[in-house]
């Protein structure tokens, strides 16, 4: 076999991608952020969001309608 005395570097490392990803991204104008939302994993979420459709499915048709109104928005 051939020997190649071409050596290639050493593979970066996930840091130095990521690092060099963000550079590139702030050069394009942009920052980042952190977005904290609820966790729907959570039994906690799941009891809160029970409790709510309970109130709903309990309360008069007006508060229906509203409900039912913003679920038909559309946001094109």
């Amino acid at each position: 076999m051939p020997s190649h005395s071409k050596s290639r570097p050493p593979p970066a490392s996930s840091a130095t991608k990521v690092r060099a990803h963000r550079l590139r991204l702030r050069a394009m104008g942009l920052r980042p952020i952190q977005l904290w939302v609820p966790d729907t994993r959570s039994s906690a979420f799941a009891a809160e969001a029970k409790r709510q459709s309970s109130l709903i499915a309990g309360s008069d048709a007006q508060d229906q309608a509203f409900i039912d109104a913003l679920s038909d928005l559309s946001f094109k």
